[in-house]
């Protein structure tokens, strides 16, 4: 390696501590956000390496970005209705190799729904939220992903374009529909997300 190779290596951030940061920085709203936040710190504490290297589960746990589409003057959030799990979700996907999380929520969004970020004006470039969950399905491609949420501005009506391959539909849910809908058919964690976000349950016409 050169050295100014090795003077860019030197002085790029770590990617590890980076992580650290946003899930230290994230203000737990109940008991099960504070476990999974000590979790991800004692995995943090433990690794050298927090991205997927190999599809679909190596190394277990791996990092993920979510993020929510949320109208405020609605109180409305965006959800997709993923194929491969049957589940309405939130937009997201795993954190490429050395890539921030910022970025991937950056990213993602142009590749999922067609539109440009535009971080939501109460949390910012932060993560509000985040899960440590095991995946389901086959045993065989089991692991845990670290999911740190965050949350973007957006409008009802505006001009998207999901990913097809990807999601049978896409729709803006107002928080009591979320908590009339059937549970088996959202993100698990879903509504408690909502709630550290502190949407108000009345409909904005």
């Amino acid at each position: 390696m050169s050295l100014i190779a090795e003077m860019i290596r030197y002085m790029a951030p770590d990617p590890v501590q980076q992580v650290r940061s946003l899930v230290a920085g994230i203000e737990p709203g109940d008991d099960l956000t504070g476990a999974h936040q000590a979790a991800a710190l004692d995995w943090l504490r433990r690794t050298q390496d927090v991205y997927r290297r190999v599809k679909p589960a190596t190394p277990s746990p791996h990092l993920v970005s979510y993020f929510l589409l949320v109208d405020r003057a609605t109180n409305t959030v965006l959800l997709c209705d993923h194929r491969l799990s049957g589940l309405w979700l939130p937009t997201g996907g795993h954190v490429e190799p050395e890539e921030n999380p910022v970025d991937t929520v950056r990213r993602e969004v142009a590749e999922e729904l067609g539109i440009k970020a535009r971080f939501d004006v109460e949390t910012g470039a932060t993560p509000f939220f985040l899960t440590v969950t095991d995946t389901v399905g086959d045993p065989t491609t089991g692991h845990t992903d670290v999911s740190l949420w965050f949350a973007l501005e957006g409008h009802q009506g505006q001009a998207l374009y999901p990913d097809e391959r990807e999601f049978k539909s896409v729709r803006w849910w107002t928080i009591n529909e979320l908590h009339a809908a059937a549970p088996d058919r959202l993100e698990p964690h879903l509504l408690r997300a909502i709630s550290a976000l502190k949407l108000s349950t009345a409909t904005v016409n």
